[in-house]
């Protein structure tokens, strides 16, 4: 038998890299401002500076290409906002809060993140195309899990829909400072200082309100689950008082 050598690949060049990363970037503010279905190769290659070979190269087609920029966008976020803030898993569940709640604010509050990695992911959440389960399994749910576990830490009592419920509560905060930005500038333009948007006091007031909503919670529950403990310790009371009188 005949072995046949294969041939790797060869190394990308700094400027073939360089390539890459302008069609990415190119491709995002396409596909962020007109959609995965009106955005074209010719225009993203046009924007990019690179002929429309480049795509077939480097992605071999536009969804690859579609997809391979949705992925760039989230290692993004995981790189420059991680949710942990840096923290060990053994930090309070508090400190946990906080730390996710800043690094989800940061993320959409940062001047210096392209403008275009947010807004093609809300695109994707409100017109979905097949690399919805991309964004859902690699950036969503693994977050969303880690803020269910802190808030399950936070509030051990309450039902599993109450802590997915409480979690979701959390991020949709963090999203009206983001989506209704400039509707809460408006809304606060007589103010002489304004509203304050400061990374600080929003993660802050963001936090505490959420804190105190889950000890409410878990409050809640343990009184009911003493006051129906304390109603079946009397029902029992009273039966094993009928059966002596008997």
């Amino acid at each position: 038998m005949t072995r046949t050598r294969s041939h790797p690949k060869p190394l990308e060049t700094e400027s073939s890299l360089d390539t890459r990363a302008r069609l990415i970037d190119a491709a995002g503010e396409e596909f962020a401002e007109h959609g995965f279905a009106k955005a074209t190769v010719r225009d993203i290659c046009a924007r990019a500076g690179a002929n429309i070979a480049a795509v077939n190269y480097h992605f071999r087609d536009k969804e690859t290409l579609y997809l391979e920029t949705l992925r760039h966008a989230h290692r993004y976020s995981i790189t420059h906002y991680p949710h942990d803030g840096g923290l060990h898993a053994d930090a309070p569940a508090s400190d946990r809060l906080r730390a996710f709640v800043r690094a989800f604010l940061a993320k959409m509050l940062d001047a210096k993140r392209p403008r275009w990695h947010g807004r093609l992911i809300s695109r994707e959440m409100t017109e979905p195309t097949p690399a919805f389960s991309l964004l859902l399994e690699e950036g969503v749910r693994p977050q969303f899990g880690a803020l269910c576990a802190i808030v399950r830490e936070l509030a051990p009592s309450i039902k599993d829909v109450q802590i997915e419920a409480g979690a979701a509560s959390v991020i949709g905060q963090a999203l009206h400072y983001h989506h209704c930005n400039l509707m809460m500038k408006r809304l606060y333009a007589e103010r002489k200082d304004g509203f304050p948007f400061d990374l600080e006091f929003l993660t802050d007031h963001i936090t505490e309100f959420s804190l105190s909503a889950f000890e409410g919670l878990e409050r809640k529950v343990r009184m009911n689950d003493a006051r129906q403990s304390h109603r079946r310790q009397n029902k029992q009371r009273v039966r094993e008082s009928k059966g002596r009188n008997r």
